[in-house]
């Protein structure tokens, strides 16, 4: 099922210029942003205690899922990235042949949507559907299979509840 869905993912790619750089774009760059978007919101918070408190919520559940649970099941588990698998993929992006699995684009970026989402449901819609596209452009780029993005999806999940549940509630 994960080779199926790649190989129809991955054939969106190298068809068109203007379609390889809308995905190079969401692959790439759009996580910074999301990563402006939340300054922006931290920044528009007038109650420090809440902006803290978002603050702290972001970088920890960012830290515990792509520092170091990703680097925990990498050192465990060893899967190549297509382009390196497979011959026939040449990848839309430049990316070194590390462990694939979980994706670090998804574990990051999914946490910050998860977080953002605890503390604006509204704003962590759009980061959550921004994190979706840019894991499914991963894919059709060539440098993730579609359990990567997955694995990395529930990784950050896990990673920003767990958070959540940690940190001392916010004050009004």
């Amino acid at each position: 099922m994960d080779l199926y869905l790649f190989h129809f993912l991955y054939s969106f790619a190298h068809q068109s210029w203007l379609l390889d750089q809308i995905v190079i774009f969401f692959a790439d760059y759009s996580g910074y942003a999301l990563i402006g978007f939340f300054v922006w919101l931290l920044w528009k918070e007038k109650n420090n205690a809440k902006r803290i408190y978002g603050a702290s919520l972001v970088a920890l559940a960012v830290i515990l899922s792509r520092g170091i649970i990703t680097e925990i099941i990498r050192l465990i588990y060893e899967k190549p990235r297509p382009f390196v698998a497979l011959e026939n993929v040449t990848a839309l992006v430049n990316h070194s042949a590390s462990n694939a699995f979980p994706s670090g684009h998804a574990t990051l970026f999914f946490a910050l949507a998860f977080a953002v989402w605890y503390i604006n449901k509204k704003a962590g819609m759009w980061f959550l559907g921004i994190a979706i596209v840019m894991g499914v452009a991963r894919v059709i780029a060539g440098a993730h299979w579609p359990l990567d993005i997955v694995g990395g999806v529930a990784v950050a999940a896990v990673s920003a509840f767990i958070i959540r549940k940690i940190l001392p509630k916010q004050t009004p």
